[in-house]
């Protein structure tokens, strides 16, 4: 019987075996395949990914014994997921702060701020709602500050970490704090300082960045940092002038237009109703003033909110629109004496800026993709766009300017002087240090003009209120004669 049944146990198995055989093509094929694609590795980064994901997890417990878990210390990877908590710790001097920081743990960020001499009093994860009010980067009179400091250090001998963490400590807003640690924990990860920065490109500009990033590739850091703290210094210098120049002329606006409202709805409405009262014959300057007195009175509210409106559209128009900033820019550049207040000031900083990067060896179309993103001026945005195009066709950097209004045909010539002499940064310099000197100048001439003419305005215009009120009591008077 058992021999009976061999022949069709044979053919079962030779069935079975050649199933089998596409199987294992099949198996092998597969098994090549995750030999081409590595699939092996993106199993591996997936495990990974889980893994962060459940360190996510572990991170969000009410109590902080769910932190205990992250208690791994190594420097973290550049790719690796940061995680912000807030803080409270105490400084050397015994003043108590809070803030926030991002790390890869709650332990590594404990530890990062224990390593910076600081006794952590609690830190906890951040929630969702917790967020930071930022106010921008650092201003010009910030950076120089800041910058020479550095630079101070760093020629004494202190180690960049170290000089980093001196302008962390005497830091006295949490939002610099905040920067200067994240620029320590950089380069604490083996990072440089242009990286650093980088990372951190809203609070710091990009010039500086990539003058940064020169001067490591050159060595001379201190220099360049000197060289930065400089140029912020007369930036800072030009904006305060012309803060000072237009703090003026705006108080005595203000003033002007708080003193004309103040006489049309109380002064102005008392003499009508006592011209009303004696039938007197009114000019048309004063039914001017009293239809104008009216408008107002009744209105008053409807005024202040469509001057709120005006400011807040123009204001959004004119940050969002390029083509309504554009024009706007185009009106004050035609205007008189407003006009060279923009231009000297736009070429001193295109030209300053110009010669900083050519002097420590960046590239010349590296040069202007800066200083594209440096200016606002959207007319000196088109130039420096056009000078690129120009630089790709293998013309010359001044052919862009050529015959241009916005640029003075002083500061072209020396662009061709620099061009055929080699010295293109050197002659930057000099148009640079000419055309300071000429805003200064032109500043300081409209202050002194500034005062009368707004006076005389003012007096025109209070004065035509009272003339307006003051000419019918005459008529009054010789009734009552």
């Amino acid at each position: 019987m058992e021999f009976a049944f061999k022949p069709f146990i044979a053919i079962y198995h030779m069935v079975r075996s050649f199933f089998r055989i596409p199987g294992k093509i099949f198996g092998y094929a597969y098994s090549g395949i995750l030999a081409i694609f590595d699939k092996q590795s993106l199993r591996k980064e997936k495990t990974k990914e889980v893994s962060a994901e459940a360190q996510v997890q572990a991170m969000m417990p009410k109590d902080i014994k769910g932190f205990e878990k992250l208690n791994h210390t190594e420097i973290p990877k550049k790719d690796e997921k940061l995680y912000s908590f807030r803080y409270k710790a105490r400084a050397n001097n015994g003043k108590t702060f809070k803030g926030t920081f991002e790390a890869t743990s709650l332990l590594e960020a404990k530890n990062f701020l224990q390593n910076e001499g600081y006794e952590v009093l609690s830190i906890v994860p951040r929630k969702p709602y917790d967020i930071d009010i930022s106010f921008g980067g650092f201003n010009a009179a910030e950076l120089s500050f800041a910058l020479t400091q550095l630079s101070t250090y760093l020629k004494a001998g202190i180690p960049l970490i170290d000089s980093v963490r001196i302008l962390e400590k005497q830091s006295e807003k949490i939002e610099t704090r905040k920067v200067y640690q994240r620029v320590v924990y950089e380069l604490l990860k083996g990072e440089n300082l242009s990286t650093a920065l980088s990372k951190q490109a809203d609070k710091f500009p990009k010039l500086l960045i990539n003058m940064v990033k020169t001067a490591e590739l050159t060595g001379d850091l201190p220099t360049v940092l000197d060289d930065m703290a400089e140029y912020y210094t007369s930036k800072e210098e030009n904006r305060k002038q012309m803060i000072s120049a237009m703090t003026y002329p705006v108080v005595v606006l203000l003033v002007a237009f708080a003193v004309v409202i103040f006489i049309l709805t109380t002064i102005v409405p008392k003499f009508v109703e006592m011209y009303q009262d004696n039938d007197a014959e009114l000019p048309g300057l004063t039914v001017a003033v009293m239809h104008a007195s009216d408008f107002v009175t009744n209105n008053y509210m409807w005024i202040i909110f469509g001057i709120i409106a005006f400011i807040g559209i123009f204001i959004l128009l004119y940050k969002k629109v390029k083509s309504f900033r554009q024009g706007v820019q185009i009106i004050l550049m035609h205007l008189p004496i407003v006009n060279k207040v923009i231009i000297y000031n736009e070429v001193y900083n295109f030209t300053k800026t110009f010669s900083s990067l050519l002097n420590h060896g960046v590239f010349i179309t590296d040069s202007m993709e800066i200083l594209s993103k440096i200016t606002d001026n959207e007319i000196y945005k088109d130039l420096i766009a056009k000078t690129i195009l120009n630089l790709n066709k293998g013309a010359s950097i001044s052919e862009a300017f050529k015959g241009n209004w916005a640029f003075p045909v002083a500061a072209y010539e020396m662009i061709v002087t620099g061009e055929n002499t080699g010295q293109l940064g050197l002659m930057m310099e000099k148009v640079a240090n000419y055309y300071q000197t000429l805003h200064k100048n032109l500043i300081k001439q409209m202050q002194s003009l500034i005062e009368p003419i707004m006076i005389a305005i003012l007096a025109l215009i209070v004065g035509t209120i009272l003339l307006s009120i003051v000419v019918p009591m005459f008529d009054i008077y010789g009734k009552i004669q």
